[in-house]
């Protein structure tokens, strides 16, 4: 900050911001950017809990395509730094709107912090399938996305299991980036497969093998093949699953933002630029949406960020002319 800058908050409470950044990941460190260029008293609250930390690179992301997803944090804090944004390595546990329609926030440290705008950017969590090994290797040959691995993994044999009949779209997607495509059913009964379904899989090369999957065969540190429930074992090097995603809604819900079910979950409903339906309450990244990347995560931030500014801009000046 420039001296002007920490004159004007000279006096305050050291746990009074004008904006408390929940979450550390993309959409958090966007939003922190944005308001610590726009000389706002901004706080981060990280937890350290990004959602693509099993990966060990993000792909798609112009101009930090293949960067370790730690290396792209690391820098987004050095940044924020900057331009005088704090950021604590905590847990915001609770948050409370006042009589005035601001914020305080309990960290699980035990400090309270106070905001007249509160920006919710704690993503969500991915529950993957129970199936013995698939965790384990999950962000280097068990993958999610195709967006995101698809290029690295090109041309191997690619095995999709079926957690619901969704999981035909997974298996349709993942054949642009291989022509070896075997969609295991698992806990979904082939008679659950539309005709629509069948017909596209069938032009696509797919194919579909029944039976519970019970595991997988790795060799070394390599995912080698997968193996169902009577014993048989198909040779794959890549499986694709469907994680069940868990969004981190619970303060959003404890300060009253309205939730709409989604078939990924519920989620906050909110404007283009992010605000939920309680005002100065903000919802980005993954906390928002459920497929925001991390690309678009970054823009999310970036938005609710200069959104904020405008909209503390406007509340300070009318507040002066006596509006």
């Amino acid at each position: 900050m420039t001296e002007q800058d920490t004159a004007q908050y000279a006096g305050k409470d050291t746990g009074t911001y004008e904006v408390v950044v929940v979450g550390g990941g993309a959409a958090g460190l966007s939003a922190a950017l944005v308001l610590g260029r726009a000389r706002r008293h901004t706080l981060v609250v990280d937890a350290g809990e990004p959602r693509n930390a099993p990966a060990a690179h993000m792909q798609g992301y112009l101009s930090r395509d293949g960067m370790p997803p730690a290396e792209f944090l690391a820098a987004g804090r050095g940044e924020i730094a900057r331009y005088g944004v704090e950021l604590v390595r905590d847990r915001a546990v609770d948050a409370v709107r006042d009589a005035d329609g601001e914020f305080d926030v309990t960290l699980a440290g035990g400090r309270p912090v106070h905001a007249r705008h509160l920006v919710v950017a704690t993503g969500l969590r991915d529950e993957l399938p129970s199936v013995p090994g698939v965790a384990e290797r999950f962000g280097r040959d068990v993958l999610h996305c195709p967006y995101c691995h698809g290029w690295e993994v090109r041309d191997r044999p690619f095995g999709v299991l079926a957690t619901s009949p969704q999981s035909v779209h997974q298996a349709l997607m993942v054949s642009q980036w291989s022509k070896d495509v075997t969609l295991f059913l698992h806990t979904v009964a082939e008679e659950e497969l539309s005709d629509q379904d069948l017909r596209r899989l069938a032009a696509a090369g797919v194919g579909l093998v029944p039976g519970e999957v019970a595991g997988l065969v790795t060799e070394g540190d390599r995912l080698t093949g997968v193996r169902l429930a009577d014993g048989t074992v198909h040779d794959r090097s890549v499986l694709f699953v469907a994680p069940r995603p868990v969004p981190r809604t619970r303060l959003l819900e404890r300060l009253g933002a309205e939730l709409s079910d989604t078939p990924f979950g519920r989620y906050p409903v909110v404007d283009e630029r992010g605000l939920t339906t309680v005002p100065g309450l903000w919802a980005a990244g993954n906390a928002g949406g459920f497929a925001e990347q991390v690309v678009n995560a970054a823009s999310r931030g970036y938005r609710a960020g200069a959104a904020i500014n405008g909209e503390l801009l406007m509340a300070d000046l009318d507040a002066a002319a006596g509006v």
